[in-house]
C-alpha cells in the first residue's frame, strides 16, 4: 500500500537551501531522509509542526511528526544537541496530536553560540522525510524566502 503525498510545510521563516548544502554528513547525503533546508532569519520564532499527525519524539532541538505514514523531522540546526535544551523552550509533548502549523518549540537563532565544546554550530534547520528514498523530495522553494507555513515540498 502507498501512501498518499503529503504537503510539507516551512516549520520557520528564513531562506530554503538544498539538503547538500547542510553542514553536516548525516543530513547532507539525506542519511536521515531526504528533504531541504532553512536557514532561520535571526530574531525569537516560534516552530511549527510541518505536517498534520502525531508528535512520535520532541527534543529541545528536534522534534518527528509521524502522519499519514510519513515521519517528518525537523532539526533546529547543527550540533544544537550539545546545548542541552538552552534556548529553546518546547511548547507540545510527545503523543500529542498536532495539526499542521501547531507552535511546537520557541527559539531565537540569533542566540545561538557559533560552536560549543570546540565544535561548530549551524543554525540551519533540515527538514526532512524519514526513511523516504534518497533523492526522492524535490522542492521548488530552494533558494529562495518562506515564511513559516508556506509549502517547502509535497512527499512522494
Amino acid at each position: 500500500m502507498t501512501t498518499p503525498p503529503v504537503q510539507v510545510l516551512s516549520p520557520c521563516p528564513g531562506r530554503v537551501v538544498a539538503m547538500a548544502d547542510v553542514p553536516d554528513p548525516v543530513f547532507a547525503e539525506e542519511m536521515v531522509g531526504p528533504g531541504v533546508a532553512i536557514e532561520p532569519d535571526p530574531g525569537p520564532t516560534v516552530v511549527l509542526s510541518p505536517i498534520t499527525g502525531t508528535v512520535l519524539k520532541v527534543h529541545p532541538h528536534a522534534f518527528v511528526v509521524l502522519g499519514d505514514g510519513v515521519g517528518v523531522l525537523v532539526h533546529l540546526g547543527i550540533n544544537t544537541v550539545r546545548l542541552d535544551g538552552e534556548g529553546f523552550e518546547v511548547l507540545t509533548s510527545q503523543g500529542t496530536a498536532v495539526a499542521a502549523g501547531d507552535p511546537m518549540i520557541r527559539w531565537d537563532p540569533a542566540t545561538i553560540p557559533a560552536s560549543v565544546d570546540g565544535q561548530d554550530v549551524s543554525t540551519m534547520v533540515p527538514v526532512v522525510v524519514m526513511d523516504a528514498p534518497r533523492g526522492s523530495v524535490t522542492s521548488d522553494a530552494v533558494g529562495g524566502p518562506v515564511a513559516a507555513g508556506d509549502l517547502l515540498f509535497t512527499t512522494a
